[in-house]
């Protein structure tokens, strides 16, 4: 018999991890069929500090991303939801940004910042331009790649002040 412990998951964020490393986890995937049957038109997913936020949200991208891996789900609560995973997974561009990853000594360094994050996210989806269900007009208006210094342009339209 392996006795074997598994590793504790400690600034584990990315769900992945968690098969591929044979981390311990408290599987949290049935707060996917939750999310699916509620359906609200915002969500707003709060938790004190080092609760798992990173890893809910990680969790929620590795479901519903094209190009899911659907074994990273195998015998989790998830997995026993057969028609929501037919239905939902790996079937839609996701846009993950998190804050953490904006860095910057002063406003506009932040800003800066996150325009680069934003756009590496927008890079991404760069296949969706040659995509049938995106519309003509928004493949003609570029609007997967923001230009440099559109960040800071949005601020200065609805009238925040660089301090």
């Amino acid at each position: 018999m392996d006795e074997r412990k598994k590793a504790l998951p400690i600034g584990i964020e990315f769900f992945r991890d968690f098969k591929l490393k044979d981390y311990y986890y408290v599987d949290k995937t049935a707060f996917i069929a939750e999310f699916l049957r509620t359906k609200g038109a915002v969500n707003l997913f709060t938790r004190p500090r080092r609760f798992g936020k990173s890893l809910n949200m990680n969790m929620i991208k590795s479901f519903f991303e094209i190009g899911a891996d659907a074994s990273l789900f195998d015998g989790l609560d998830i997995s026993r939801e057969t028609e929501l995973c037919e239905r939902h997974m790996g079937k839609y561009p996701v846009i993950s940004l998190s804050l953490k990853d904006v860095e910057g000594g002063d406003f506009e360094t932040a800003c800066d910042s996150l325009g680069m994050l934003v756009s590496a996210e927008a890079t991404r989806f760069a296949f969706l331009k040659e995509s049938d269900r995106l519309q003509e007009e928004d493949k003609k208006t570029g609007w997967l790649l923001p230009a440099d210094g559109q960040i800071n342009s949005l601020f200065s339209q609805s009238g925040a002040q660089n301090k």
